[in-house]
């Protein structure tokens, strides 16, 4: 699932302008601070950018914020999901607010999600 080299430029353009929430967000995931699993950031698959991705639990972490429930754009993240979700990875979908107030339930959030994905 190789990445076209727009994709791949792009997505290391976002890395340098990640939202405050992913900041902080990526502050708790990065060199495997959450149980020693591996997440990446901005990272570019097929056609499209994941915000985080841990392909260990095969798992997409994207943080939406307000821009996601707007115009066409929940379409769009229906049909990234969709086609994300053929080639077996999940898409967890968390609101930038969330990680804004509760970092923690969001890492708690995630965890779970991972947690279900490993026995299931």
């Amino acid at each position: 699932m190789d990445a076209p080299d727009p994709t791949r430029q792009f997505a290391k353009d976002l890395r340098r302008q990640m939202s405050l929430p992913e900041v902080l967000l990526w502050r708790q995931l990065r060199a495997r601070r959450l149980e020693g699993l591996r997440f990446r950031r901005q990272h570019p698959l097929g056609p499209f950018i994941l915000d985080f991705f841990c392909a260990e639990a095969k798992l997409a972490v994207e943080v939406d914020g307000a821009n996601h429930h707007v115009g066409d754009r929940p379409k769009q993240d229906a049909y990234r999901d969709r086609w994300l979700a053929d080639r077996g990875i999940h898409t967890l979908r968390l609101p930038a607010s969330l990680v804004l107030k509760d970092l923690n339930a969001a890492l708690h959030t995630i965890l779970h999600e991972i947690g279900g994905r490993r026995s299931g």
